[in-house]
């Protein structure tokens, strides 16, 4: 079954898609115990629910944020407690504060910013951001929500023997992730370039060259299978999940796929201030996930956008009326 309030604009074009599986689909909020109560007996639970924009606890009202990724994640957990169920959270690589990301030492190279070997702080090396990398300071309303909800799920594991596991995603991409400019940017960016929309490159001088790492929705799915068949193996785990420095791409680099793909070019502004809350390089360090199982991203960043232009093309029409 799959929860959903709907919120964001296009998640209703995936009901065709559920009930084509035999998903059923309840139309609830996490937000509200009663929506997940109505929901009947739950062997196990996946809490991917969130409001995942960094910005949106900044510029807009922060109840939203609080409470869907904080009361819905304690609404859930509380779910999984009453059924005994195994409990698997999708977790943000925003947990990692900004300042601390910010100072992080990189070089500048001809299309993109790389993590340097020799760092002041630990949990960071050429690899990425490891789980070690310091949690002290702000890391926007999305990250700490997220990161207090980490803590829920710590002490639901002790205090109640749940099976959890918590996954520290990087940026997630793929088919029908309806991307935005402040979260689905791999997406967003091919949306853009396929029907002639303009970008812009923010912050670090407009340069395009801010890296995160992604992971194709497909290459998630393989793993969080792999946790639901084996919630002893799984249990009390906490990994950063992501494509790694193999599956990066920085703006500048993600422009040149989509022009490749699509054969159009768009208009990209270059805005040099940073937005608030923006950090120039993200890249998963995943060799404690690595040493706990034989899963890997198989899908490169290329097949990632390809994967999403065949979608776009074959849903152009339901895409634009959901975009706007």
């Amino acid at each position: 079954m799959c929860l959903d309030n709907l919120r964001r604009r296009g998640a209703e074009l995936n009901l065709p898609r559920l009930c084509a599986a035999g998903v059923a689909f309840a139309h609830g909020d996490v937000r509200e115990a009663e929506d997940l109560a109505a929901v009947g007996h739950v062997d196990a639970l996946v809490e991917c629910s969130s409001e995942p924009s960094v910005l949106a606890g900044i510029i807009g009202d922060p109840r939203y944020v609080v409470h869907s990724n904080l009361t819905g994640a304690y609404n859930a957990l509380d779910l999984a407690r009453r059924h005994a169920a195994q409990f698997v959270f999708l977790s943000t690589s925003r947990v990692y504060p900004v300042a601390s990301m910010s100072a992080v030492a990189y070089r500048d190279e001809e299309t993109r910013f790389a993590l340097l070997d020799d760092q002041a702080l630990e949990g960071v090396s050429s690899a990425g951001i490891s789980e070690a990398f310091p949690l002290e300071g702000a890391r926007t309303l999305y990250g700490a929500t997220k990161l207090a909800a980490e803590l829920l799920v710590a002490e639901y594991a002790d205090a109640f023997g749940l099976r959890t596991v918590v996954n520290r995603c990087g940026v997630v991409a793929g088919p029908w992730q309806m991307g935005k400019v402040d979260q689905g940017v791999f997406t967003y960016w091919l949306l853009c370039h396929y029907f002639g929309r303009e970008l812009a490159y923010i912050g670090y001088g407009g340069s395009g060259k801010q890296v995160r790492d992604l992971l194709h929705v497909e290459d998630l799915v393989e793993l969080v299978e792999a946790q639901l068949l084996s919630p002893e193996r799984w249990a009390g785990v906490t990994v950063n999940v992501g494509g790694g420095s193999d599956c990066s791409l920085s703006l500048m680099e993600a422009t040149s796929i989509c022009q490749e793909l699509t054969g159009r070019r768009v208009p990209i502004a270059r805005v040099e201030e940073q937005r608030p809350g923006d950090i120039p390089i993200y890249v998963s360090d995943c060799r404690r996930l690595a040493s706990l199982s034989s899963w890997r991203p198989r899908r490169s960043p290329r097949a990632v956008f390809e994967d999403t232009l065949d979608w776009i093309a074959g849903n152009e029409r339901d895409l634009l009326a959901a975009l706007g």
